[in-house]
């Protein structure tokens, strides 16, 4: 952490909070990222903290800060879409800590969300993938991480349609490894049906980890079994410094009071088809291995 600014009086400090990660390639990119927005802004306090799977946990790392005599925090979650995690858990977890230290102030920003500086993040890694002869010729498959919040899953289908705007590839989908449909082998089986022969596969991902491996695994499986279609994966976002900026800026507007989230197809404030019984769910603190505070809660997603 750094902890020349943000102290009583100054400005806030940013506790980043990321998913957490069963691999260490994964965490240390995390940390890597967290670094880097430290270099962006040197006068910034960063704090950082995961939801689950790593440690320190949230209120670890906001008891940290405050040990280091912060008394305004701004927490940004470290997720590209607002899903379960971004709406529920980390908000359970403010709440907890302004109980625990109701003499700080917390302020949350939001998701990165769908952003131009994020595709163009994809369009680097589509450039190192392919020869620029081949952009004409190639299906784009986005593969997002897949969430029982279809609000989230709809962001996922608008990251590609405006990937699709003013570029050279003929189709991009999207679709999921986990949780929901399309999974992986359905994305592209319908673009091998829609007559793609050449497809890119773009693990929509900040970092590596146990699902991004499995998309890589899950598509080299696919073209072993089709010799018709070439299939070839990119490289997931990565802790670069468009990510890193993008962080900032959320984190700005919150230490603004400026946060502008969309909320008309929040699953917990409109009662969506096959999911009215989330409208006014209560917010429930998640389930961190090393919190004694966070209480057990059953939790059979796959992670990362």
């Amino acid at each position: 952490m750094t902890a020349a600014a943000g102290r009583a009086g100054t400005d806030p400090a940013l506790l980043l909070v990321g998913h957490g990660s069963r691999s260490a390639a994964g965490v240390a990119e995390y940390f890597a990222l967290a670094d880097r927005i430290r270099a962006l802004a040197p006068n910034l306090a960063v704090g950082t903290g995961f939801i689950e799977l790593s440690p320190p946990p949230i209120s670890v790392a906001v008891s940290d800060l405050i040990g280091e005599g912060f008394d305004h925090v701004v927490v940004v979650p470290l997720v590209l879409f607002h899903a379960g995690h971004a709406k529920t858990d980390v908000p359970a977890s403010i709440e907890s800590a302004r109980h625990d230290f109701p003499g700080v102030r917390f302020r949350y920003g939001r998701a990165l969300g769908v952003h131009p500086d994020l595709l163009a993040v994809v369009d680097e890694r589509l450039d190192a993938t392919l020869d620029a002869r081949e952009r004409v010729d190639t299906a784009v498959l986005l593969v997002g991480r897949g969430s029982s919040d279809p609000d989230a899953n709809a962001d996922l289908a608008k990251a590609a349609r405006l990937y699709w705007e003013g570029r050279d590839y003929p189709l991009v989908e999207a679709c999921f490894v986990g949780i929901t449909s399309p999974r992986v082998s359905e994305g592209l089986d319908r673009l091998r049906r829609l007559g793609a022969r050449r497809i890119a596969v773009v693990p929509y991902f900040l970092f590596t980890g146990v699902l991004e491996e499995r998309i890589r695994a899950q598509s080299e499986a696919f073209a072993g079994a089709h010799a018709d279609v070439h299939v070839q994966v990119t490289r997931y976002l990565g802790p670069d410094d468009r990510v890193a900026r993008l962080v900032l800026a959320r984190y700005a507007e919150a230490a603004g009071g400026d946060v502008r989230v969309n909320c008309d197809a929040c699953i917990h404030r409109v009662a969506m088809p096959g999911f009215a019984g989330r409208v006014g769910a209560p917010q429930v603190l998640h389930h961190h291995p090393d919190d004694a505070a966070t209480h057990s809660s059953p939790h059979s997603q796959a992670h990362g």
